[in-house]
């Protein structure tokens, strides 16, 4: 495959771009189907006649089908789309990609999705759907998975097409801060109901202190229980944000977030603020997983894209305890940039 596709872009450049074009138009159907012309034209920022032309002849190919509510995608288009999907990965060279990033990150496997997140909502919903799919092959019967929360994480819960009831989701760490759509507690209830298994909340606050966190489990059995659930997961899925940006999310005074720049933190994830290379420089109290935890969970699996993550990556992934990542072009080739420019 891989000399097929250098002998193309030596011979036909031009159907290289052809493809990966259909490739992008065909995934976009099956993001949003059933769905119109024009609003898959205003999604890809394309002229309505040019995405005609092109959906007729998928429609002649037999690869998208219409009818009164839009097109969407037949039974022979998705096994295209997964063919494509591996074409597009070798045409961009990402499986070199992933195998550098695993050994500079010292990560077990790194799997990068072709395109930016930051840009396209196709792209962010493929991180969730790849992330789902790791899930799935290292979940067992009777296992505990955490969970923490953020909008990468929520993509993950709505990709879950598998069912495993034997299953206990629990929110990885407390924290009401968040819109309720992407708390941790709203995305382990909506992951437990995809499974058909069962789910643990935690109803407690973010960065409330840590003589308050005790006097609050001391005096709540439940809060007990759930949190003594969250320390034995089997499996973390976690996403990972900008420092600042959470930081401020989080309602943070500004003179703390003016602290947490200060000592250089760029990334944050699981409530722990990192700096380059992988240094832990702030810590909010909460109940839960740390950074530190990781060690003695099965399975870590980190889910963020986008190149303005990059910084926040590698600094998370610096801390040690991960062990896939699920990432993006965009932040792959950057997180490659910063590596190769001895940034770190």
């Amino acid at each position: 495959m891989e000399k097929i596709i250098q002998l193309q872009r030596k011979i036909a450049p031009e159907l290289t771009q052809i493809i990966e074009a259909r490739y992008n138009l065909l995934r976009h159907i099956q993001h949003a189907q059933p769905v119109g012309r024009r609003a898959v034209a205003i999604m890809l920022d394309m002229g309505e006649r040019v995405v005609r032309a092109q959906v007729d002849w998928l429609k002649a190919a037999g690869l998208v089908e219409f009818s009164q509510v839009g097109m969407s995608v037949t039974v022979e288009g998705q096994a295209m789309l997964a063919d494509l999907a591996e074409y597009i990965r070798l045409l961009h060279n990402l499986v070199g990609l992933e195998a550098e990033l695993a050994e500079r990150l010292n990560l077990k496997k790194v799997i990068i999705i072709p395109g930016d997140s930051e840009a396209d909502s196709a792209v962010r919903r493929e991180l969730g759907r790849a992330a789902a799919g790791v899930l799935s092959q290292h979940l067992g019967d009777n296992m505990v998975v955490a969970v923490s929360g953020g909008s990468t994480m929520a993509k993950v819960a709505e990709a879950i097409n598998f069912s495993v009831p034997s299953t206990a989701i629990v929110p990885a760490r407390g924290g009401l801060g968040e819109v309720v759509e992407y708390q941790a507690n709203t995305i382990a209830a909506v992951m437990a109901g995809r499974l058909g298994g069962r789910y643990r909340l935690l109803h407690i606050p973010d960065g409330v202190s840590e003589e308050t966190l005790e006097a609050i489990l001391a005096g709540d059995a439940n809060l007990r229980a759930v949190a003594d659930v969250i320390k034995q997961a089997n499996i973390l899925v976690h996403g990972i944000g900008e420092a600042v940006e959470m930081a401020q999310r989080r309602g943070m005074p500004p003179a703390t977030i003016a602290a947490i720049e200060r000592r250089g933190a760029v990334g944050e994830a699981l409530g722990q603020y990192c700096a380059l290379p992988g240094e832990i420089v702030y810590v909010t109290s909460s109940i839960g997983l740390r950074l530190d935890d990781l060690a003695g969970i099965g399975t870590v699996i980190a889910v963020a894209g986008g190149s303005a993550k990059a910084k926040a990556i590698l600094a998370v992934a610096g801390t040690g305890g991960q062990d896939v990542l699920v990432t993006d072009e965009a932040a792959a080739k950057a997180i490659q940039l910063l590596i190769n420019t001895n940034y770190i």
